[in-house]
């Protein structure tokens, strides 16, 4: 969830204003995973707007200074949140690692990058939340390196069901700063889509898997 509906909401129109998140309900998109998806979200493309990266940094370091004071080292989660990860570490003036999806198959072999997070109160910074398991991969990596992770900030999420069941299940806090509630809310607001394409938006979120099959 996230803890403050202003924000979520500016973060959203920004998003849509700099097209990292595209909704097309009429001409759906195929994630990798098959699903059908009226919505297509690229956090990526906040790194080239100056302002805006600025600002994410500072909401996302802001968050776990006031949720996670205790917090020793910041964690990003390849590749995506790398570099949004490097920038909340650095207002918060922590130690920054980061995740990556398995170890490597060449060198050390490892899967964690930096300074060994064994004993340390940990963090995770990810971009985007769909169905949790990449970011609890994270997760899991850093407990099994002896880490005691806090609790995790993102930056956006879809909300679904099934992530929300799988944090709760592994005992992982997620907040994040904006969401898909607000975004299909400024959407309507700002006339980024139809009112007829606000119910078909609302309706995917509750069956992803199987939506427009």
């Amino acid at each position: 969830m996230s803890d403050n509906k202003e924000t979520a909401k500016e973060l959203a129109a920004s998003l849509m204003e700099i097209k990292a998140v595209l909704l097309r309900p009429s001409d759906p998109f195929t994630w990798a995973s098959g699903w059908h998806s009226p919505i297509y979200c690229d956090n990526r493309k906040i790194l080239s707007y100056p302002k805006l990266r600025k600002n994410v940094a500072q909401w996302m370091a802001k968050q776990v200074a006031e949720l996670y004071p205790e917090a020793e080292v910041v964690a990003g989660v390849a590749t995506g949140a790398i570099a949004v990860g490097v920038l909340a570490a650095d207002q918060l003036e922590k130690p920054f690692i980061y995740v990556r999806p398995k170890p490597k198959d060449h060198g050390t072999g490892s899967q964690i990058e930096g300074l060994s997070p064994e004993g340390k109160k940990v963090v995770v910074i990810e971009d985007l939340i769909s169905t949790g398991m990449s970011s609890l991969a994270a997760v899991k990596a850093l407990r099994d390196a002896g880490a005691e992770v806090l609790g995790m900030v993102a930056i956006f999420t879809y909300g679904f069901d099934l992530a929300a069941e799988r944090f709760a299940e592994e005992n992982v806090r997620l907040t994040t700063i904006s969401n898909y509630d607000a975004l299909i809310e400024k959407a309507a607001e700002n006339g980024y889509i139809k009112e007829n394409e606000l119910g078909v938006l609302q309706q995917w979120r509750k069956s992803p898997s199987t939506w427009n099959k």
